[in-house]
């Protein structure tokens, strides 16, 4: 690090190769790759080691989506592909290299310690999860990103690769319409005279800082990961396919995915009013209450809200909703006595239900007692935080989990800015739907061939330690823009970011009000045009936070251009739900009559655009939405030779190979 007077202040200024940002399961294996390639002159910039979804979210067995690798489970990477394909929007070259590279990406981390089970005969046996056509599933528990992203840290750590900690990235910089470095704030030094402004220069920057958990306000994302979609949006990069996310049934208190076991032991539904009244209520919405168990335990894997499946599991999230959202109650899942419907014991429910609960041993008297049986990990896991489903319930709602677009990438995960690749979340791969788990194999996937394809390509090199043209305008604006927020006064930049969040929740999530998204693009394009004219820091400490509310603001601008084309063209689509008073009553067969869901009604989707994806980007004033062909799913026929050949050009130009 060299400190550099400029303009009667300092700046820290660091020189390297390549710059990853991001302490996930992405950006750890973009810099260990790149370090195993031989490009060793690698650092990583982080908001907090410990902080992010990699590390801090999970699920009841947190799935790993692969290829399949057991003897009953025949498979190919073509097919593999295919089924990512067919998601919708989805471009096939991605799809392809995703499916190529699973059981490498799979088998590092075993080599690495990740404890994927297997048979005494070496198989990893697979199991079934939403959109997925085969048992490609596998999984070491609830914790399985974070024993990922650990075995990870610890390779990374033994080779010595630079962290750059507690430092946030706040500005993409360009030149000649290349990344060419990263302004940052280094949250240790805001006490400084600098406030912490820290330039990197450098010849490629990896993004893996995760989706943009930031947008909502009912989100199971953890508390601690934001995302930084809006820097490379700002910088030119295009989103794709944006507007598409999942959804689905979450713990509050804890903020953790209810799916799987948690439901499949078929919890009791209870809401609590403002009086502290208790009902189960499930039993009010369906003519018979085994019914509704079915479909409580069809969310344990079809757990993403999903409209082509209103008539179905997904009416399970739709009631909840309207218990906290209309009717103002709490909802909480039950797991110490059984619901109504099992009084007579389990022959009323399905073949489905009955015969997945006999096969796993786990006919006992209650929910606790049978996800005992099933999964001891998933009661361990809330006991870990203060949370005993032996003696109280758990607070549910449907939350914000998964964003399946990102930012526009090639099938050498490099976005449509030169030298700016995006791995994991942030990168948009997926599109309508995706195979639950798919987004692990992602993040290894992808940063896998950005790290190729930067160690592939020939070396430049490592900028100087100095500061000069694009990257000292960035200076230059950057200690603008903090100045004016330290003049600023004194802004609740918290509330300031709830109320946007709130609105995001309300409007734009899996329900979706075309008029009340209109209205909210206006109100953010005002926050975000006066930003730095209307809002205020206390101190230094508050600049990071500032900066990450509007990052916020740029993204949920680009989410609703995306959201109000894909609305108007196909309607309903996916895991958004197009409300409308004239259209479609959401219910199923066997429902009881009665007007108690109206404010559910929906246009149903018209399956268009599939052949598509949504492109969206900034022009500097305004972000615009259209839809672009999707890329094809290749179909290789490779004659051996001649790839060997091209392949040993590709080292030999990039100097790994004489």
């Amino acid at each position: 690090m060299k400190f550099i007077d400029f303009g009667g202040q300092k700046a820290a200024v660091i020189a390297l190769d390549t710059l990853v940002i991001g302490t996930g399961c992405a950006g750890f294996n973009a810099a260990d790759t790149l370090y195993d390639l031989g490009r060793t002159d690698v650092a990583i910039l982080t908001e907090g080691v410990n902080m992010g979804t990699s590390r801090n979210t999970g699920s009841d067995k947190q799935t790993y989506y692969k290829l399949s690798l057991c003897s009953d489970g025949a498979d190919s990477i073509y097919e593999l592909a295919d089924n990512l394909f067919q998601g919708g929007s989805v471009n096939g070259d991605t799809a392809l290299a995703e499916a190529a590279g699973s059981v490498r990406s799979f088998m590092k981390l075993v080599n690495l310690g990740v404890p994927f089970p297997t048979n005494r005969y070496g198989e990893y046996v697979g199991y079934k999860t939403d959109h997925d056509p085969r048992q490609r599933a596998t999984s070491c528990g609830p914790l399985t990103s974070k024993i990922m992203t650990e075995k990870l840290e610890a390779s990374v750590l033994r080779k010595g690769i630079r962290i750059y900690d507690g430092m946030e990235a706040v500005k993409l910089i360009k030149e000649n319409g290349r990344i060419v470095g990263v302004a940052a704030i280094d949250k240790n030094r805001l006490s400084e005279d600098d406030w912490g402004l820290t330039v990197f220069r450098c010849n490629q920057v990896i993004l893996a800082t995760g989706g943009p958990a930031i947008a909502y306000d009912a989100s199971v994302y953890p508390e601690s990961q934001t995302g930084m979609t809006g820097m490379a949006l700002e910088a030119g990069a295009a989103a794709c396919n944006i507007q598409e996310w999942q959804y689905g049934l979450a713990s509050t208190k804890f903020r953790w995915n209810v799916s799987g076991t948690y439901q499949q032991v078929l919890p009791r539904y209870i809401a609590v009013d403002s009086q502290g009244n208790e009902r189960e209520f499930l039993t009010e919405y369906f003519e018979k209450p085994e019914q509704a168990l079915d479909m409580v335990f069809l969310k344990g894997y079809q757990w993403p809200f999903d409209t082509n499946k209103i008539a179905g599991s997904s009416i399970i999230d739709i009631i909840v909703h309207h218990e906290v959202f209309h009717k103002g109650n709490r909802v909480f899942m039950d797991f110490r006595q059984d619901p109504k419907g099992l009084e007579n014991g389990f022959g009323g429910l399905s073949e489905e239900t009955r015969n997945y609960l006999e096969r796993s041993g786990a006919l006992m008297a209650t929910p606790i007692a049978r996800l005992e049986k099933m999964n001891r990990k998933a009661i361990e896991l809330y006991a870990a935080h203060d949370i005993d489903l032996y003696k109280e319930p758990l607070e549910v709602s449907v939350c914000a989990q998964h964003n399946n677009g990102g930012l526009a990438v090639d099938c050498d995960w490099q976005s449509t800015v030169p030298g700016l690749y995006v791995a994991g979340e942030a990168a948009g791969t997926f599109g309508v739907t995706r195979p639950g788990g798919s987004a692990l194999n992602s993040t290894q996937v992808g940063s896998l061939r950005a790290a190729e394809h930067i160690a592939f390509s020939p070396r430049k090199p490592v900028p100087a330690e100095e500061l000069e043209g694009a990257a000292a305008e960035a200076v230059r604006e950057t200690f603008a823009r903090m100045e004016e927020l330290l003049r600023g006064g004194d802004t609740d930049l918290a509330a300031g970011r709830k109320h946007f969040q709130q609105k995001m929740s309300l409007y734009a999530a899996h329900i979706r009000d075309p008029k009340a998204m209109e209205e909210l693009a206006g109100e953010l394009e005002g926050a975000f045009r006066g930003f730095f004219g209307e809002n205020g820091a206390r101190s230094p400490l508050d600049l990071p936070f500032a900066f990450k509310n509007r990052d916020m603001l740029l993204v949920q601008r680009a989410m609703l251009s995306a959201m109000a084309l894909t609305g108007k063209a196909c309607l309903s689509r996916g895991a958004a739900l197009l409300a409308d008073p004239s259209g479609k009553a959401a219910e199923m067969p066997g429902m009881k009559a009665g007007e108690e869901l109206e404010a559910y009604r929906y246009l149903p989707g018209n399956g268009s655009h599939r052949e598509d994806w949504i492109r969206t980007a900034w022009d500097g004033e305004q972000f615009a939405s259209d839809f672009q062909a999707i890329r094809p799913l290749p179909k290789t026929d490779d004659w051996f030779e001649n790839v060997w050949n091209e392949y040993n050009r590709r080292l030999e130009a990039a100097g790994l190979r004489e």
